[in-house]
């Protein structure tokens, strides 16, 4: 007899397939995957070696979230062009899961770096850094626009670019530098939405890479436009040129009870 040919028993099959023999036995009982043979005299079930691609389908598509009536269906209908298709599929599935997963693990990272520099920055420091290019989406506001409708200009956008959660990205304000150059500290022109492993398209407003001035402000948003007075104090005495917008966004919102506590951090690009 060919080895494909012989029996395994319930248990010598379902251990070779990391399973336990009980769902072996669910399976034929729903006749999902029934043994090669049965034995007449105690009812034992037995399996051969060429069942074991059918049986791993299965425990794929198990894995996989498939629905057991999907499975059953699929089963019973079983061809290359079925199996491209629910492949193809599930594939898809997995990207999005997988552009989620690493959404959360940039989210997270981002968390991360702003606690560990809670830690230990000094708030009162303005310096120069470099940022890599970044695409955001963004909605326009103005003075009359109310928080209620911000909040509705937000929810839409979120809702557009299919984001499960509101931590799955970054929220903050900008400003245009010729708004703060001629001492027009609130003249808020837009909110964007930072979102990690977005991809560059028409409509999505792009933060250039290079060199920006980075300060941070504490406390209640009607001290800001001090802020910015030292700010442009300091670009003026260092000779450095202001350019684009000003990018607003809290960094310590989760670990605050009172706006006291509250940290802005201000980034400003800086003209090349």
């Amino acid at each position: 007899m060919k080895e494909t040919e012989k029996l395994l028993t319930i248990g010598q099959f379902a251990s070779m397939h990391g399973i336990n023999k009980k769902t072996l036995m669910w399976y034929d009982e729903i006749g999902l995957f029934k043994p090669a043979a049965v034995n007449p005299e105690n009812g034992y079930r037995c399996y051969n070696y060429r069942q074991s691609p059918v049986l791993e389908t299965i425990l794929l598509l198990r894995e996989l979230d498939v629905p057991l009536n999907e499975i059953q269906l699929f089963m019973k209908n079983r061809s290359a062009k079925a199996m491209k298709n629910l492949l193809d599929e599930k594939i898809a599935d997995l990207d999005l899961q997988l552009m989620h997963l690493k959404a959360v693990r940039k989210t997270l990272w981002n968390h991360q770096q702003n606690m560990a520099a809670l830690l230990d920055m000094d708030l009162s420091e303005i310096a120069v850094i470099e940022k890599e290019e970044r695409c955001l989406v963004t909605v326009d506001i103005d003075e009359t626009t109310t928080f209620e409708k911000e909040v509705e200009l937000i929810t839409a956008e979120t809702a557009r670019y299919r984001l499960g959660r509101l931590h799955d990205a970054s929220y903050g304000s900008m400003i245009p530098v010729s708004s703060l150059q001629k001492g027009c500290f609130n003249d808020y022109t837009r909110l964007f939405i930072e979102i990690p492993f977005l991809r560059q398209e028409t409509g999505l407003h792009i933060q250039p890479e290079g060199r920006y001035l980075r300060a941070f402000h504490k406390g209640s948003w009607d001290k800001i436009p001090l802020r910015y007075q030292e700010i442009l104090d300091y670009a003026h005495k260092q000779g450095l040129a202001l350019t684009g917008f000003s990018y607003e966004k809290g960094i310590n919102e989760t670990v605050i009870d009172q706006i006291e506590d509250y940290i802005i951090q201000i980034e400003i690009p800086l003209l090349m």
